[in-house]
């Protein structure tokens, strides 16, 4: 079924290749909906003769209606049928495409006359490996490597914040170098926002009273394949190690029926926020515990990040599949924790983390302006 929905999305590519439309769109692919600050700001720049359109995924709906509501125009988008025949012909005669994901229908179009397709990645740095990167990827049939590296090479630019990133993207898609754009990541913006951050407070006071009165501890774990988590007496032990904090939980949007579970035993010290969001959250927590989640890259740079934590049990496991990145170790701004009698030592120490370094690594062009830079540079390639 892959290969005749590939097949069918470069047929209709074909045949409308050489069409023109009496409005020039600019495209925006959304899977993922941490990114409507810039959305707006380029809806709001882009010349009269271009119409900004949001093909989203049907698990950014709330997100997509925002937009809406600001007059953006979005079109809810799956890979099928009515995608190929309705949707790739709009595309097709777009000057420009922004994707905040990998997008597998890429592999079969044809690439637009006179477009920029724009890698806009949803994550600030990467800890683990993708694309060629993944072990499992070499174990893929060469039909397969094949059409992931014609989405790789849809790509003409690469919107990234450091030359780290700029390295992860070029190793891991077999991509050019001259395709990174060091301009900063967006989304990174609202770290220094004044009213982002106090727009966050009033969310977390009204829907979770009385928790910035505690040391927050976050406890965030990336995504799993198995799709399963477990809190252990051993981990739940360690993380309610100091007894004047409190432990918040948060999955990946995957895993949120256990959060939902276990949100029934919630308790003075261990609690769950389903109605928060991760990012919201980060504007009160004191210590993050994570393992190998992009989160890491966003909470170090806000100001008043104290201590981070990576909370790794499963290192070896983990870096075979799908694997870390090289020379991580290098970079980390603390060393990972093994087993909980580790875990439970660095709480109770509550050591300041030293996030020089790292931010240089991996933040370089982070300064919150990253989305006025991106915006203009790109509105210029339109008016040309």
């Amino acid at each position: 079924m892959k290969v005749i929905y590939i097949w069918l999305v470069r047929l209709i590519s074909v045949l409308n290749f050489f069409k023109r439309s009496k409005v020039h769109s600019v495209i925006y692919l959304m899977s993922f909906g941490n990114n409507l600050k810039f959305i707006l700001a380029l809806a709001d720049r882009l010349p009269e003769n271009q119409q900004l359109v949001v093909f989203y995924r049907p698990d950014v709906e709330v997100e997509a209606t925002q937009l809406a509501a600001y007059g953006v125009k979005v079109i809810p988008f799956q890979d099928n049928l009515h995608f190929v025949l309705w949707d790739i012909p709009v595309i097709m005669s777009s000057h420009l495409i922004f994707c905040d994901n990998y997008y597998a229908f890429l592999g079969g179009l044809i690439h637009p006359r006179h477009a920029k397709i724009v890698q806009l990645w949803h994550a600030n740095g990467a800890i683990k490996r993708f694309g060629w990167g993944d072990p499992t990827t070499s174990r893929r049939s060469k039909a397969d490597q094949r059409r992931f590296q014609r989405v790789y090479n849809q790509f003409d630019d690469y919107v990234v914040a450091s030359d780290a990133m700029g390295t992860v993207f070029q190793d891991s898609y077999h991509v050019p170098r001259s395709r990174m754009k060091l301009m900063g990541y967006p989304r990174s913006d609202r770290f220094f926002s004044d009213k982002w951050q106090k727009g966050a407070l009033n969310r977390i006071n009204r829907l979770a009273p009385g928790l910035t009165k505690h040391r927050v501890i976050l406890y965030a774990p990336t995504y799993r394949d198995s799709m399963t988590f477990e809190l252990t007496p051993e981990l739940k032990d360690a993380l309610v190690a100091d007894p004047n904090a409190v432990v918040v939980i948060k999955l990946h949007p995957l895993l949120q029926k256990y959060e939902q579970r276990f949100s029934r035993s919630t308790t003075h010290q261990v609690r769950f926020y389903p109605q928060l969001s991760t990012t919201d959250l980060l504007m009160v927590t004191e210590t993050l515990i994570t393992d190998y989640s992009s989160i890491a890259f966003d909470y170090s740079l806000l100001s008043h990040a104290h201590s981070l934590l990576f909370y790794m049990s499963d290192l070896e496991e983990y870096q075979q599949n799908p694997g870390i990145q090289p020379h991580f170790l290098k970079w980390l701004p603390s060393a990972p924790l093994r087993t909980p009698s580790e875990l439970k030592q660095a709480i109770l120490a509550d050591s300041q983390t030293d996030f020089t370094r790292f931010n240089h690594h991996w933040n370089t062009y982070n300064d919150g302006h990253a989305t006025h830079r991106v915006v203009e540079y790109y509105c210029h390639y339109l008016a040309k």
